[in-house]
């Protein structure tokens, strides 16, 4: 489907959405310190910590960026001692990234911290329908940005 092809409803919902969603992310990312991992770098953190370790195309193609940007994310996770590249042990001549007992605390302690801010935000901003509302939308959130 071509935007064009897309009703006025559902233009007129994906500006409203990129409005919103733009905002929230923006928040979000100024809620980590400036020594912090980057939010891209958090990103790949947490999918090595769901998926375990991976190789750096894999983590390109999953993270939906150049193969490029990808190596500089990792040289930096790497020399912050956040991952580590290795062999893979199936072909010597590939390299799969890990994340290191380092980058498992860093994500951890950023994630509750966030989790914290936002948690606090939801309590002091929120009804608790409204709350479940928001839960209910969580896994759309997840299906549109599948389909992008």
């Amino acid at each position: 489907m071509t935007p064009r092809d897309a009703s006025k409803a559902a233009l007129a919902l994906g500006g409203d959405l990129r409005i919103a969603i733009g905002r929230v992310a923006r928040r979000m990312k100024q809620l980590y310190a400036a020594d912090d991992p980057r939010f891209s770098e958090m990103s790949v953190l947490s999918r090595l910590e769901l998926h375990g370790a991976t190789s750096p195309s894999t983590l390109a193609a999953a993270e939906h960026v150049r193969p490029q940007a990808m190596g500089a994310t990792l040289s930096s996770l790497e020399q912050r001692r956040l991952v580590r590249r290795s062999p893979d042990p199936a072909d010597r001549r590939k390299v799969l990234v890990e994340m290191t007992a380092v980058g498992r605390r860093s994500l951890s302690g950023r994630h509750q911290a966030v989790a914290r801010r936002l948690g606090r935000a939801l309590d002091d901003g929120f009804t608790t329908a409204e709350q479940r509302q928001l839960a209910a939308v969580v896994p759309l959130l997840e299906r549109l940005a599948g389909l992008l």
